[in-house]
């Protein structure tokens, strides 16, 4: 497996570092300095901190975001690489953050409908895991399961920066709602929910 070591600069950072070195070799090594990795072995999660964003496409016509919670969160590290852990997502606390609202639609609606057998079935399955296998470049593969059924999924463009002595763990993670039963369909051929449920995490972990 490759090493799981990504560049945290910001663009006020890099400004920085580039107006104050005067040679291509000290920019190399400020820029060495700056990258950050998990610690080897295991480290958990700040649960209070991380958040799971979702998003799901009505194509045409609008999509509905937000977030939902973590009530456990471990990532395991070995030379340098991810190479296990475990991420156990809340699907009671899905919270939407769209604004396409009216009267007869609304937020709690909506959420009654996403907790419902219609999608997540939240009364018989209330939470969401993901384990993770293994990791290679810039993906971190792992096990999802929803709804108690389970397929491979793989977390892509993942990312590790500085945040104010932690560290900030962000990747994407698209799957087939249909695979795992979540399979409601609109009855009017012109009002298509996608297939696709893209998912955006945002994970706070100790250094």
């Amino acid at each position: 497996m490759k090493k799981l070591r990504l560049l945290a600069l910001a663009a006020i950072t890099t400004a920085a570092i580039y107006s104050c070195t005067s040679t291509s070799e000290t920019s190399e090594e400020t820029t060495e300095d700056a990258v950050a990795t998990l610690a080897e072995g295991t480290t958990n999660v700040d649960l209070a901190s991380s958040k799971v964003n979702w998003k799901g496409v009505m194509l045409g016509i609008k999509e509905h975001f937000g977030t939902v919670s973590l009530t456990e969160g471990t990532i395991v590290t070995t030379d340098g690489a991810i190479t296990g852990g475990k991420f156990v997502v809340d699907l009671t606390t899905i919270a939407p953050e769209d604004t396409v609202y009216d009267e007869n639609s609304t937020k709690e609606k909506l959420v009654g409908h996403l907790s419902s057998p219609d999608f997540f079935n939240v009364e018989e399955h209330s939470t969401a895991t993901f384990e993770i296998t293994g990791s290679e470049g810039t993906n971190v593969m792992g096990n999802l399961t929803v709804r108690g059924i389970t397929h491979p999924e793989t977390v892509k463009n993942v990312s590790i920066a500085e945040l104010d002595g932690a560290l900030l763990i962000t990747g994407d993670l698209t799957f087939d709602r249909k695979k795992y039963d979540v399979s409601f369909d609109l009855p009017m051929k012109d009002m298509v929910i996608s297939d696709d449920i893209q998912l955006n995490l945002s994970i706070v972990a100790m250094k």
